[in-house]
């Protein structure tokens, strides 16, 4: 469970990625495989945002939860991630390395338990790999290479990484859909993690488009929530590989069809969040964006409705409420709102995207839909 926020304002905490943690477990093993030093922590450099800046790189200090030597080749290190108030399903785990000597120079990287492997093409890893991603790899090997250096060491290094747990906790991830088995990814771009950015699952978002672009599928669906994935998937009788959990990132996934063009992107949401894509807004959580019923009672009055009902729906405390009562006079609210939410969307994305956007309640019941012109349902 997380803590409950405090209520009062205070400025929210920036965490570590598994790929800073798993960095600095490996700078811990090296120091006592290669000099017999034991740290209990050590200081990591972060990758530098702009690789040709002048500006120094960051460096952040982590504490190890345990540092052993298992025999004359092998050391074992172990930290725990904090991500901060990021709300990520990693925080709190145990990131460990199991690092050998190899007689051959250069770097291996191995999946140790609760770390996945890619199963499916169209990551950033071939298929086979472990799904440690490239720039915890280069921070890995940088740092070593950097530690053989003052240790005189010429051969080359053995890195298993792992995660205590890490199969149970892939299971809330968006791993198993994306063709990673067996645990999670280790991931990180800049070394630290956002409060709120949710930059995994943003990650996850763009991972999941290219896999199903890479493995020849036309079609995909981002939803923004349970209710919506499962109704559009059997509406479409969808593959796992064909619905992107969106969430409440639709920016992240229109944005990324400039990278990664399907030919069909069905939208489905909640009707509230559907509103607010209509409203020209990319990211629907409500800390970003707000349900506005005024608006949704002038669509209505451009639709037919009287002042009557126009004032009604400004009085609403939910948009489904809005619907409903709409509903009630034979005003077609939802498909209103999924037409304009539509026209928003095809500005962002590729003119040979087909688009649909549909609208569903909380039991994922169809209350609206819009798709392009000419497109065949």
């Amino acid at each position: 469970m997380w803590p409950e926020s405090s209520e009062q304002p205070q400025p929210l905490r920036t965490g570590l990625t598994t790929g800073t943690c798993a960095t600095a477990c490996c700078l811990a093993a090296g120091h006592l495989l290669l000099g017999s030093t034991h740290k209990t922590s050590v200081s990591v450099t972060l990758p530098n945002k702009r690789p040709n800046s002048e500006q120094p790189s960051k460096q952040v200090d982590l504490q190890l939860t345990a540092v052993e030597k298992r025999d004359l080749n092998t050391t074992y290190a172990a930290t725990v991630k904090d991500a901060g108030d990021d709300p990520d399903a990693t925080h709190g785990a145990t990131i460990w390395v199991s690092l050998s000597l190899a007689q051959q120079p250069g770097i291996n990287f191995i999946a140790g338990t609760g770390v996945g492997t890619v199963t499916r093409s169209g990551l950033l890893l071939d298929v086979g790999q472990a799904a440690i991603n490239p720039v915890p790899r280069k921070m890995m090997s940088q740092h070593l290479t950097r530690l053989a250096d003052f240790y005189q060491y010429t051969g080359g290094f053995e890195v298993t990484i792992g995660v205590d747990n890490g199969e149970e906790i892939a299971k809330k991830t968006m791993n198993g859909r994306l063709g990673i088995l067996g645990g999670l990814s280790i991931l990180g771009t800049s070394g630290i993690v956002r409060p709120y950015s949710c930059s995994a699952w943003i990650a996850s978002i763009h991972q999941g488009l290219d896999v199903a672009v890479a493995n020849n599928f036309a079609h995909v669906a981002a939803a923004t929530g349970n209710a919506s994935e499962a109704f559009i998937a059997n509406h479409y009788s969808l593959d796992d590989m064909q619905l992107i959990e969106m969430g409440d990132f639709a920016g992240a996934v229109l944005k990324h069809l400039n990278k990664s063009p399907v030919k069909r992107l069905s939208i489905c949401g909640g009707f509230g969040k559907i509103s607010k894509l209509a409203e020209g807004h990319l990211d629907l959580h409500s800390s970003k964006s707000s349900i506005n019923l005024v608006k949704l009672a002038d669509i209505a009055h451009k639709l037919g409705a009287d002042s009557n009902l126009t004032t009604a729906i400004k009085a609403c405390n939910t948009s489904l409420e809005a619907v409903d009562i709409c509903q009630q006079q034979g005003i077609n609210l939802a498909t209103a709102v999924c037409q304009n939410a539509l026209v928003f969307a095809q500005q962002t994305v590729p003119n040979s995207v087909q688009l649909e956007v549909f609208a569903v309640n909380r039991q994922g019941q169809l209350l609206g839909h819009a798709l392009s012109a000419g497109q065949i349902q």
